[in-house]
């Protein structure tokens, strides 16, 4: 049974939002307050979310149809491509290629070119072939690898997808939309939630909370014919401190740091190369946006 608790939301930094200037007011009805100028989410509603998108990718899977896991940004590349090999989905963790949906046919074409030269190079075609050949015939294949390897054996479009920030993976909601393909992300204070049909509220850039969102959905991909399914513990030790503690350490985002929060006497984020080196300890992703904690 796959269980999540308010701390580990809290601990990952999944209710630290943007800035305030940097809002869609179209999230106003996830946010919880404001702290230090930053936003915080309603960690409530995102439970919730959690648990209605759990219930539907369990759904979709004992359907017998798949999960296509997308992230192509820095802090989530490394987490998309993990999770979905470990519960054996798809993924697109480099770059979302226009029409990988509403086009698939043609996309089944180059699924099938990136097949016949892994073949080639095993039953010994290669060997016939003049080294500048070789080399553009490897160029090729390692293209292909790049951009399609995390969905190289699916042969229909998805049941459902899974996608780590909206705003930059406009074109595979789109897609998806136009396809009647259901849609679960995440959604930070900066993204239109909108035609999501389940949309989880939390931060999009920290790689703790990018991990934990999807390893929650990996879960219910594993566990689709488990009848227990998710269990939420909500209770903290010394709730109220803790969360008081947490609540106001609004850590800015990287993106977020030309304003000057040198009168702030809360929460000093750390240098970036800090939080670089210390979310590196975890996972090797190059960072973008990270968080620092006290």
């Amino acid at each position: 049974m796959a269980v999540v608790t308010m701390k580990s939301l809290l601990e990952s930094g999944v209710h630290f939002g943007h800035q305030v200037k940097r809002w869609d007011p179209r999230m106003k009805k996830y946010i919880f307050a404001e702290r230090n100028g930053i936003h915080i989410i309603d960690l409530q509603k995102t439970i919730q979310a959690i648990k209605d998108a759990y219930d539907a990718v369990r759904k979709v899977i004992s359907s017998g149809k798949t999960v296509l896991f997308v992230g192509t940004k820095k802090q989530a590349q490394q987490a998309i491509q993990k999770e979905a090999e470990r519960c054996g989905m798809f993924y697109v963790n480099n770059r979302w290629l226009g029409g990988m949906l509403t086009n698939f046919s043609t996309i089944k074409k180059s699924l099938l070119r990136l097949k016949k030269l892994e073949k080639m190079e095993i039953d010994g075609t290669f060997e016939n072939l003049t080294k500048k050949e070789i080399a553009a015939l490897g160029k090729e294949r390692a293209k292909l690898q790049k951009n399609l390897g995390g969905i190289k054996e699916m042969k229909d479009p998805p049941g459902i997808l899974f996608i780590i920030d909206t705003r930059m993976e406009g074109i595979a909601v789109a897609e998806a939309k136009r396809m009647n393909i259901p849609i679960v992300a995440v959604v930070d204070t900066n993204c239109n939630p909108e035609g999501i049909d389940y949309p989880i509220p939390g931060n999009d850039d920290a790689i703790r909370a990018i991990t934990l969102f999807t390893q929650i959905i990996a879960n219910a991909v594993i566990e689709a014919d488990n009848e227990v399914g998710l269990k939420i513990i909500e209770n903290l030790e010394s709730e109220d401190e803790e969360m008081e503690e947490v609540m106001t350490d609004a850590s800015i985002k990287e993106e977020d740091r030309e304003i000057d929060i040198s009168t702030y006497t809360e929460a000093q984020p750390e240098t970036k190369e800090e939080a670089e080196t210390e979310e590196d300890d975890h996972l090797p992703v190059d960072i973008d946006k990270a968080y620092g904690e006290e």
